[in-house]
């Protein structure tokens, strides 16, 4: 059997050049970064002391809004007070912690909004968070 001649010049490739490589992934994370500081919504959150025995939960969100005319929406469906008890007694029987996500129309009363608080407290919510809107 005959065989090519092994000429010393013709090697096979020994190394991958991985610069491009390197380029376009930080290209990308840039990217990335820059692209996700849009997406986060800016809150006031409220953070409450915890306890030292506390054993793991399963959270629950709820998204409260209030319009100016004190009507309140839970996840976007009207409710009344006995609703949003309910709701949140519900979850909790559940054995999830549930947090709130309270947003408020700027003309809406105070005194609207603190009711709403009071309300979530005696149902047993203890994490709140206030939802605003960056000024531009």
């Amino acid at each position: 059997m005959a065989t090519a001649p092994v000429d010393p010049e013709d090697e096979g490739i020994n190394a991958i050049n991985v610069t491009p490589l390197v380029d376009i992934t930080l290209v990308l994370l840039i990217i990335f970064m820059v692209t996700a500081s849009y997406i986060v919504r800016e809150t006031i959150e409220v953070e409450l002391p915890r306890a030292a025995h506390g054993g793991e939960t399963l959270q629950k969100t709820f998204a409260i809004l209030v319009t100016k005319d004190g009507q309140t929406f839970l996840n976007g469906v009207p409710v009344d007070d006995a609703g949003l008890e309910s709701a949140v007694r519900a979850a909790r029987a559940k054995g999830e912690e549930v947090q709130a996500i309270v947003g408020a129309d700027k003309n809406a009363t105070h005194g609207s909004v603190t009711h709403l608080l009071d309300v979530l407290k005696g149902a047993g919510v203890v994490k709140f968070a206030i939802q605003i809107e960056k000024l531009q």
